[in-house]
């Protein structure tokens, strides 16, 4: 039967737990920067929240059938965007990745192509109905997510890039790849892994991804980061050290904890008993994405809910792996709570085309 949209369909039980992430996140960076360089940030942590919120509204009001038609568009605006970093980006500590914007703020495009890949997969496998991939579905699909991925790379902005991967996994998984597919990817990353090691990446990206694992090698230099994220995290104990009182946070060993570091400064100052809680609000947020995905209304509308899980999956699991010395150090932040206007305002945007699928589950 037809229902008409109404905002009674909204997910509200995933924005409460969302609304409860950012705010811990909020309490967290004023934590971290208060009597610092970066005081202030946490105000500006509420604008962009609010920001976030006002435009989730908004784009859960346009039918996302409209985003897929056009995600050629996206595609197109998003590769277009990363070009401009190439030649207009402001550089920062070496890197090429923003563009500056009036007012002095900046915008990170390669964040929101995260997004424009989401769509333009869940378009290219809901156009091939219900069929299993093939083979050039496969090459197709790598190179759609490739372009931006090269682009983002060269930048560079390893950590970033490293998320596009998730989309595509995601992608070639619900689009019905075949495992003897599957297995010839498997074969040919392995060829072409020494390669890229050795002339793809640079000298301190390496350090990066291998750092982790004798991180004591150097604890004063390449390793500093991680032993400091990690004597925060043991610091904390059972019940944390409380709300400003966290030793190795406001004695500035963590290099900025209200970014990349945040959930190590969270956790010595609220303990494991704290950062089990924030885990499980996490837990409940993908559990909340995935209901949503399998009462889409259609395939792409799953796809894409799917797509949001992966990146926020993969987001979660590498900032939390990272700060404990499970993961190299990749600057990836963490969702929701991390500062940050351009990974803030991409999560909201992606929450706003969800609730746009869930509230029209039920509308032929």
């Amino acid at each position: 039967m037809r229902r008409m949209i109404s905002f009674r369909d909204f997910d509200w039980v995933l924005l409460l737990f969302v609304l409860i992430i950012c705010s811990l996140g909020v309490l967290e960076i004023y934590s971290t920067t208060a009597g610092t360089k970066f005081a202030g940030a946490h105000i500006r942590q509420i604008y962009w929240i609010m920001g976030g919120l006002f435009l989730m509204f908004m784009v859960s009001m346009i039918n996302y059938q409209l985003l897929l038609e056009n995600a050629h568009w996206f595609y197109i605006a998003a590769v277009m965007g990363l070009l401009c970093v190439a030649l207009f980006g402001k550089k920062y500590l070496g890197a090429r990745r923003w563009i500056q914007l009036p007012g002095g703020q900046h915008f990170q495009p390669s964040e929101w192509v995260k997004l424009v890949l989401i769509i333009a997969l869940a378009k290219y496998f809901s156009d091939e109905n219900d069929r299993d991939a093939q083979f050039g579905d496969v090459i197709k699909a790598g190179l759609i997510v490739l372009v931006p991925m090269a682009l983002v790379l060269r930048q560079p902005d390893m950590g970033t890039a490293l998320t596009y991967i998730p989309v595509a996994i995601i992608g070639l998984f619900l689009g019905g790849i075949q495992i003897r597919h599957a297995l010839i990817i498997v074969l040919v990353a392995g060829v072409l892994a020494p390669a890229m090691w050795v002339k793809g990446l640079k000298p301190y990206q390496k350090e990066r991804l291998t750092n982790f694992l004798h991180p004591d090698a150097d604890p004063k230099n390449r390793g500093y980061q991680l032993e400091q994220s990690k004597i925060a995290v043991g610091s904390g104990g059972i019940w944390g050290k409380g709300v400003r009182k966290g030793s190795q946070t406001q004695g500035s060993f963590i290099p900025e904890p209200h970014t990349d570091f945040i959930f190590a400064a969270w956790a010595e100052e609220h303990g494991f008993v704290g950062a089990m809680g924030l885990l499980l609000l996490y837990f409940m947020v993908l559990m909340r994405l995935i209901h949503n995905a399998q009462t889409a209304p259609d395939r792409a509308g799953g796809f894409v809910v799917m797509g949001v899980v992966a990146v926020l999956l993969f987001h979660v699991l590498v900032n939390a792996g990272m700060v404990v010395g499970f993961m190299p150090v990749t600057g990836i932040p963490l969702p929701l709570m991390s500062y940050g206007g351009s990974s803030l305002l991409f999560m909201f945007l992606s929450l706003g085309i969800v609730m746009n699928i869930r509230m029209r589950r039920f509308v032929n």
